[in-house]
């Protein structure tokens, strides 16, 4: 977990009232994408905008970068839209309703199934018994793992042997034969399983779960679309594989300054280039993409200003 900030610092920086803007970043785990490009980010944002240091901290990821941005711990943080959506209106793993803002919406995120060649894993139902990773505590990736299941009839907390891993950890563990699959949302390609479809001695597979959405998005609305991991996305991986895809937004704290999120947003989307070289699914953060319905997270109005001057409004009903 990530060092925390102090409380008069944090609320200071909430407002807009510190002279030195020291914020951090919540991303994941160090074996996917959001910790990198958080990284970029924070480099970009700290070289450019006079005044502000910026860190990017590992965490569990979703849920844990909302409850550091609720307790003021962090000034940003990713997230993925369900877990966001849960925490504002205060359901699922969230007590009570959290004041979150979107400051942009990034990417689609892609949900893997990921096991090895001869583990008699051909489809989700061979799943059942199984030792499956679903996510570490504190992520997103948890959140969705547990959608999927259930959508195909596995309960998650009786189907299987379930173990709450990173996706490092759960690529080791899958290496050394100590879980069977494990499951991870993060946008392409993910450098854990780029190491994994490269080791010596082993033959990712991917699982198709695309039939999933619909039983999703009855349940939960409509945050999920049916998605496709193209192939040789990874090495040795035979073929396409269907996906569930879930938009990865950033965010903050509706008491965050109009500057912080106006410098913040304005910045990144100057330095877009930058960071695609990090993460290239970050080509999807487009003013178009902004607003056509991706993030159910009323924007900030920082990040509303800054869209407005390019010519791009929320659209009204």
């Amino acid at each position: 977990m990530k060092k925390l900030i102090g409380w008069g610092l944090a609320a200071a920086l909430a407002l807009g009232t510190a002279h030195a803007q020291m914020i951090s970043i919540g991303t994941g785990g160090t074996g996917g994408v959001w910790y990198p490009l958080g990284g970029a980010m924070a480099n970009i944002l700290t070289k450019t905008v006079p005044g502000m240091t910026v860190t990017a901290e590992v965490t569990g990821g979703s849920v844990d970068n909302i409850l550091l941005i609720r307790s003021g711990q962090s000034a940003l943080g990713f997230s993925m839209v369900d877990a966001a959506w849960d925490a504002y209106r205060g359901q699922g793993k969230f007590k009570e309703k959290i004041e979150l803002r979107t400051l942009a919406v990034f990417y689609p995120q892609k949900n893997h199934v990921v096991t090895l060649e001869g583990s008699g894993i051909e489809k989700m139902a061979d799943l059942k018994g199984k030792r499956v990773s679903i996510g570490s505590p504190g992520s997103g990736s948890e959140i969705i793992a547990r959608r999927v299941l259930e959508a195909y009839g596995i309960d998650p907390d009786k189907d299987i042997v379930r173990q709450r891993l990173g996706v490092a950890e759960a690529v080791n563990a899958l290496k050394d034969r100590k879980i069977d699959a494990f499951i991870h949302n993060a946008a392409i390609p993910i450098p854990a399983v780029i190491d994994l479809g490269a080791s010596p001695g082993v033959r990712l597979k991917l699982i198709d779960h695309a039939d999933a959405v619909g039983a999703m998005n009855k349940k939960f609305g409509p945050l999920y679309s049916a998605g496709t991991l193209p192939a040789n996305t990874y090495p040795g991986q035979r073929g396409e594989s269907k996906t569930v895809d879930v938009w990865a937004v950033l965010l903050t704290n509706s008491k965050t300054s109009e500057k912080l999120a106006y410098d913040t947003v304005k910045t990144l989307f100057e330095k877009k280039p930058d960071l695609v070289i990090v993460a290239r699914d970050a080509e999807y953060m487009t003013y178009e993409n902004q607003f056509s319905g991706n993030s159910p997270i009323p924007f900030h109005p920082g990040a509303l200003k800054f869209f407005a001057e390019k010519g791009f409004k929320p659209k009204t009903k």
